[in-house]
């Protein structure tokens, strides 16, 4: 017991500042969604649809940023801190071509957005938003892969104060541009669009700056960016990026789809569905703090050949992510009504969040499971088949179920976040067994 309340304390101490790096970073999401709800309902569903959008170019973004993460943990496992300097080299210059890449892809669906069965109105508000927020992929990317080079050396807390300072100059151009403050026109949602692409730019900026100019990532850092990018290490960054992507996707890409089957119910359940979907992914936010420091931890370890120290971590990260879940859980069915009403004064979208925030108690649950035995599997770089169980979870199981649930049953949105919520048990169950097996067996 005494073992594993020492390793408990060790993944806090690291989880803290990753969790509250984490939230910061959702922060800008939400205050986007507490705003953009105040200007009206259908602003709102736009940005839930322009937001479903962008789940799939994120997720491709994030899988590299894990890569750049868990191959410098295991370096500075190693005390290699040139590999590391060579890891973050690369993976930063193979960011910023995947941001360019990615902000094309954003630019070229525009076109499109009038055939994917939203409601006319929605579609009518959208294209300069996600015009916007696609340029942001330029420093979005970049950024996460900073981040994640800090944070895989246990240096996590200067890049939270940079992420927060982002998030409060997030909220003050959101004033000025979507209600016309201080002289400027109300913009509304485009508004909300350029306050979080120059906000992102802005903490890039920052985060540049104290990267290049830190002592205690000094060590770790490439004597000479500007070169030949390393062929080997490109290619162990998409090796591992990719799967790591590749399970993104199929998560986020499923939550994206269902809220493209929510909006085919109408503009009110499609914003009911942004305020929920903003709500769980705040909370989610501090499992998923967790579930980085496990990634981190269980590397050191696994490079250092303790196999059963890191049985003994993850054992009492989840613990402690069922402990946050459950108080999460507790908050979205007792003051659910409260919450929704924190976003919007829309009767209609009140009344479907809190029931669909029920559904969110649920499902968070087997979230903070899934989530920290997925973070366990890629600290020991067993990324193929969690991608593969990812993928019968969520697209075999749970988007065949919510639209079922939804259109021919006729729950309709309450269906599809039923189906979701079924998907992610099942997930959970299946990377626990996994990762235990692994264990077991290394």
């Amino acid at each position: 017991m005494s073992t594993l309340l020492q390793e408990n304390r060790k993944t806090l101490v690291l989880a803290l500042p990753l969790i509250a790096g984490q939230v910061s970073q959702m922060l800008l999401g939400l205050t986007d969604t507490l705003m953009i709800g105040r200007v009206g309902t259908v602003d709102l569903a736009a940005a839930a649809f322009a937001n479903a959008l962008l789940y799939l170019p994120l997720a491709i973004g994030i899988g590299l940023a894990i890569a750049v993460s868990i191959q410098v943990a295991h370096s500075h496992g190693r005390e290699s801190a040139a590999e590391a300097g060579e890891t973050l080299r690369n993976g930063f210059f193979m960011s910023c071509a995947l941001g360019i890449i990615l902000t094309g892809l954003i630019f070229l669906s525009v076109p499109f957005l009038g055939k994917m069965g939203q409601p006319s109105e929605v579609i009518a508000v959208v294209p300069a938003y996600l015009y916007w927020l696609g340029l942001s992929f330029l420093a979005v990317v970049p950024t996460m892969v900073i981040k994640g080079f800090a944070e895989a050396q246990s240096q996590p807390w200067t890049v939270l104060w940079i992420q927060l300072g982002g998030v409060g100059l997030n909220v003050v151009l959101n004033a000025i541009l979507i209600f016309g403050y201080l002289g400027f026109p109300a913009m509304g949602l485009t508004g909300a669009g350029i306050a979080t692409c120059l906000a992102r730019f802005a903490t890039l900026g920052v985060l540049w700056y104290y990267l290049i100019g830190s002592r205690r990532l000094a060590a770790a850092l490439p004597p000479v960016w500007f070169q030949r990018l390393d062929r080997v290490e490109c290619r162990k960054l998409i090796l591992l990026g990719t799967p790591v992507g590749g399970q993104l996707l199929i998560e986020m890409g499923a939550f994206g789809l269902g809220a493209l089957l929510i909006g085919q119910f109408g503009a009110v359940p499609l914003a009911a569905h942004q305020i929920a979907i903003t709500c769980a992914a705040t909370t989610f936010m501090l499992p998923l703090g967790v579930a980085m420091a496990v990634t981190i931890r269980v590397g050191h370890a696994m490079s250092a050949g303790q196999v059963e120290r890191a049985g003994t971590l993850l054992w009492g990260a989840q613990l402690i992510g069922m402990c946050i879940m459950l108080i999460c859980a507790t908050g979205y069915v007792f003051f659910g009504r409260s919450i929704a009403a924190s976003f919007t004064t829309d009767t209609e979208v009140i009344a479907l969040t809190v029931s669909i925030l029920v559904i969110v108690a649920i499902f968070q649950l087997f979230d903070g499971i899934q989530v920290i035995s997925g973070a366990a599997l890629r600290g020991m770089r067993d990324v193929n088949f969690p991608t593969v169980i990812l993928f019968v979870c969520f697209w075999i199981l749970a988007i065949p179920m919510g639209a079922s649930l939804g259109f021919v049953g006729g729950l309709g949105v309450i269906g599809v976040w039923s189906g979701l919520a079924f998907g992610l048990g099942m997930a959970a169950v299946a990377l626990s067994l996994r990762v235990w097996l692994k264990l077991r067996h290394v």
